[in-house]
C-alpha cells in the first residue's frame, strides 16, 4: 500500500513536468515548445545565418524544479553540439529561449542553431583562442553566469 501511495505522489507530481526533450528537429517543421508554456520565457538572438543553412531547434527542461538551469542549458548546448559533430560539423546557435528562474517553473531551455563546417585550423593555440573567445561571448551576452564561465576556461586551458 505505501509503494503504492509513493508512485501515486510520484506519478501526480510528474504530470505537468518531469524531464522532456524534444530531440534534434528541422526548425521549420516544428514549433517552439515555449508557445503553450504558462511560465514566462525570454528568446535571446545570438547570432544571424547568413548562409540559409538548415535550422534545427532542440528542447530539455529539467526533471524538476530542483536542477540548476545552468546545468539545462549547457546539457542543451552539448546535445546541439553532439548532433553537428556526428555529422563533422560545428553548431553555431542563432537563438536561445529560456525562462528567468521562477517558482514553481521547471528549468528549460531552448536553442536554433545551424551546422557550420569545422575551421580547418590545426594550430592549438588558435583553437584555444576561438573557444576561449566564444566562451566570452556567452559570458557577456548573459547565456552563462561568472562562475560558469571560470569553469569552461578552466577546462579550455587545460587541453594545452
Amino acid at each position: 500500500m505505501k509503494i503504492l501511495f509513493t508512485f501515486l505522489i510520484f506519478t501526480s507530481l510528474c504530470m505537468g513536468g518531469c524531464a522532456r526533450s524534444s530531440g534534434v528537429l528541422l526548425a521549420k517543421d516544428s514549433k517552439s515548445m515555449f508557445d503553450d508554456s504558462v511560465c514566462g520565457y525570454e528568446t535571446k538572438t545570438l547570432s544571424e545565418d547568413t548562409a540559409g543553412s538548415e535550422q534545427y531547434r532542440i528542447y530539455y527542461q529539467g526533471a524538476s524544479g530542483f536542477v540548476p538551469p545552468s546545468a539545462v542549458r549547457s546539457g542543451v548546448y552539448q546535445r546541439a553540439g553532439d548532433y553537428c559533430d556526428n555529422i563533422g560539423k560545428s553548431p553555431k546557435v542563432l537563438q536561445e529561449t529560456a525562462p528567468p528562474y521562477q517558482l514553481g517553473c521547471f528549468p528549460k531551455a531552448e536553442l536554433i542553431f545551424i551546422c557550420i563546417p569545422k575551421a580547418q585550423n590545426t594550430n592549438i593555440e588558435d583553437q584555444l583562442y576561438v573557444k576561449l573567445t566564444n566562451l566570452k561571448k556567452l559570458l557577456e551576452n548573459g547565456t552563462i553566469t561568472k562562475g560558469e564561465f571560470d569553469q569552461q576556461k578552466t577546462k579550455i586551458l587545460n587541453q594545452k
